[in-house]
């Protein structure tokens, strides 16, 4: 039996290898770093990281012929994918940091700047407690403690209907969405020590899942 296939998708925007190193760390998994069209297609799930400026990410995006690979891919075939950091940023609308950026659109929403107020700084580093706002696969094995580690300075204002946990920083911060087969998170789960491992092993769980009942249709 062939093993689960994962495209990170690397377009010069990412800590891409301590997210392979994670994911290593909970199965085994054919793993691929990739901007390669047909590794991205065979790919059964994506990840889409990114650390740094939504306009610059963007940028690289659309110079490596991403955009409608990447779209073709999870609005049309429904492959399962997980945007982490400036990746889930990415899964919305636009954004409004440095300049009005036009985003990959697959979920309703803008991308803001962090006004926490009381004193607090930007960006919002270290770790933070989520908050579960509706029943998720993601997150139902997580004891008391759901303790993850953030670094941004910016965040999504999205509808309640697809916010699965947010955290407090001054202001309620968006820190997990979902739409369908679509999935982000604000947070490092590959920096996020044990708690970060429980919710990467139980996304790729979900998506191996997705992929069976996409195949099965």
């Amino acid at each position: 039996m062939s093993k689960f296939k994962i495209a990170i998708i690397n377009y010069d925007m990412g800590n891409i290898q301590s997210i392979s190193n994670a994911i290593n760390n909970i199965g085994d998994f054919d793993i691929y770093i990739t901007s390669s069209e047909d590794t991205i297609k065979s790919a059964d799930c994506l990840i889409l990281p990114g650390v740094g400026a939504f306009p610059d990410a963007m940028k690289k995006l659309k110079e490596k012929n991403l955009i409608n690979l990447l779209t073709h891919e999870v609005i049309d075939n429904k492959k399962p994918v997980l945007g982490i950091c400036l990746g889930m940023q990415l899964l919305f609308d636009y954004s409004n940091e440095i300049s009005h950026e036009k985003g990959l659109g697959w979920i309703p929403g803008v991308v803001e700047y962090i006004k926490p107020g009381n004193g607090l700084r930007v960006p919002h580093v270290g770790w933070n407690t989520l908050e579960i706002q509706k029943n998720n696969v993601f997150f139902d094995s997580l004891s008391d403690d759901k303790d993850f580690y953030f670094v941004h300075s910016l965040c999504v204002n999205c509808s309640e209907q697809y916010i699965l946990a947010d955290c407090e920083y001054g202001e309620r911060i968006t820190a997990a969405v979902q739409k369908d087969n679509i999935v982000g998170m604000q947070f490092h789960p590959e920096k996020s020590q044990k708690n970060g491992l429980i919710v990467l092993k139980k996304f790729l769980d979900w998506a191996k899942k997705e992929t069976q009942e996409n195949r099965n249709a």
